[in-house]
């Protein structure tokens, strides 16, 4: 019995409360320090299940399609986030419907703060926590270049601080929503990217991907704006009570710090799209100049044909695809992702 209150204290939430509605009393849960150790057991959990679909799955494709060093460890990291990307996004948008915050948005800053969560809120959170605490040590484990490790654990630490900051500051429910839309444009580029190894000349799927990302980045930004714009400085309780989980809340109900904090948002999301779409005119000008070689070649009294160029993927940061150096690809020659 006592080796059973100790499993428990690793694989199940802890901190769960009764709380009394109109239907009876709901189990649900708050944080606490003991959260700390399940997500130690989760990330062993995720370790072993990288390793089975590394050796399972990933390592018998890539001996098939033999690919280079660079290319190899591209397609390791593209199929490891498409399995867990696709998992993610199956399983919070399951949560956010059956939770009813998309049918409605107002629960996303009603009855702020969120202090107690559903169990499967606080469990997608652990778990969301521990997969992105154990792509630390994969960085030693997968033997990662040393060049591409400054963008990974910039990566990481990008969605540790949003994961645990939603998760902290009780904003767990626009959390989700978040999350959902970020997930959504990284498995389409993923995606894309192993399709592209597969068959360089298939890059249908990045054209599918460019659409999802602008279409997820204007829901972002409308969010942001609904939330934060409209929805926190109505909430009831406007001051500052840790104890009760209202951290800023009374923030934005000054008007010009709520202003600044949406500016800095849209000028970061316009920024971001700046480059994407600097990026993308930049890569159809690729194709077309390649199309245009091709037709110069074949054309009547033409000897000598112009190799075709390969345009390259790299790899996503905030939805511009970069070299491999981390610097924006040439305009000349693009290498392969």
């Amino acid at each position: 019995q006592v080796t059973a209150k100790t499993a428990f204290l690793f694989i199940l939430p802890q901190y769960n409360v009764s709380v009394p509605t109109a239907e009876g009393e709901l189990v649900q849960y708050h944080y606490g320090l003991k959260d700390l150790v399940t997500i130690l057991f989760y990330i062993f959990i995720a370790i072993t299940l990288h390793a089975v679909v590394q050796e399972y799955a990933l390592d018998k494709i890539s001996r098939r399609l033999h690919l280079s060093k660079v290319k190899h460890s591209k397609f390791n990291e593209s199929g490891q986030l498409v399995a867990f990307h696709f998992t993610s996004v199956m399983w919070c948008l399951y949560v956010v419907v059956t939770e009813g915050y998309i049918s409605n948005p107002r629960s996303l800053w009603e009855n702020y703060p969120h202090v107690y969560l559903p169990f499967q809120v606080k469990f997608f959170y652990l778990c969301q926590l521990a997969y992105w605490l154990h792509a630390l040590p994969e960085l030693y484990f997968q033997k990662v270049r040393k060049e591409e490790i400054p963008r990974q654990l910039r990566c990481i630490t990008l969605y540790l601080v949003h994961i645990a900051g939603a998760y902290l500051l009780n904003l767990t429910r626009l959390g989700l929503i978040l999350l959902l839309l970020q997930y959504l444009a990284e498995f389409f580029f993923h995606m894309a990217r192993l399709v592209y190894f597969t068959d360089e000349n298939n890059e249908k799927l990045f054209n599918v991907w460019a659409v999802v990302f602008v279409v997820t980045r204007l829901f972002t930004l409308t969010l942001y704006i609904l939330v934060i714009g409209f929805g926190l400085p109505r909430v009831e309780s406007q001051t500052l009570d840790p104890e009760r989980g209202n951290f800023f809340s009374f923030l934005f109900n000054n008007i010009f710090f709520r202003m600044s904090v949406l500016l800095l948002v849209c000028l970061f999301q316009a920024s971001v799209m700046w480059r994407f779409i600097h990026f993308q005119l930049r890569r159809w000008r690729e194709y077309w100049n390649e199309q245009s070689s091709r037709k110069r070649a074949t054309a009547p009294g033409t000897k000598q044909q112009t190799k075709p160029l390969k345009r390259d993927s790299g790899y996503h940061e905030n939805g511009v695809v970069k070299a491999e150096n981390g610097t924006s690809p040439r305009t000349k020659k693009l290498k392969s992702p």
